[in-house]
């Protein structure tokens, strides 16, 4: 397990990589939009982890609703593991809330699952897992070839 990133919700993106980009020398490495979960997204590398500019598509998402009552700032930190499933059946087993039963999929393809703040001291934890990448035709014929000899 390790910090994968940390969530921080922001009224706009491009508001914000003026701070994060301009006055710290941050690297704006992907954004995109998970349209699921009402948000646009910029990740931004910082030594083994990363930031995550959170930016609601509209009022009544969660990130949206999270700036209204509480303004900008930290809004989750998260944790890659490698089985989610089995961390989710742990915490279950556990009596700990989550949000998720079931992982869904969240930013950058990845797996992913929340848990509540109620469960773990007032904190929202992000668990997230990365799927893994299919091989590209060359490297399926590649890896055929180096099987068959």
């Amino acid at each position: 397990m390790k910090i994968d990133h940390l969530g921080i919700a922001v009224e706009s993106i491009e508001q914000a990589l003026v701070f994060y980009r301009t006055a710290l020398g941050l690297e704006l490495t992907h954004t995109e939009v998970v349209a699921e979960q009402g948000v646009k997204v910029a990740m931004l590398p910082v030594g083994e982890s990363r930031l995550e500019l959170l930016e609601p598509t509209g009022p009544d998402t969660p990130v949206g609703k999270f700036l209204a009552k509480r303004g900008g700032g930290i809004h989750h930190i998260c944790l890659g593991v490698d089985d989610l499933e089995a961390v989710l059946s742990r915490l279950k087993a556990q009596g700990i809330p989550l949000i998720d039963d079931k992982p869904r999929v969240g930013a950058e393809g990845c797996l992913v699952a929340f848990v509540h703040p109620k469960g773990t001291g007032g904190v929202l934890v992000e668990l997230s897992q990365k799927q893994p990448q299919p091989l590209s035709s060359t490297e399926e014929t590649a890896s055929a070839a180096a099987h068959t000899v």
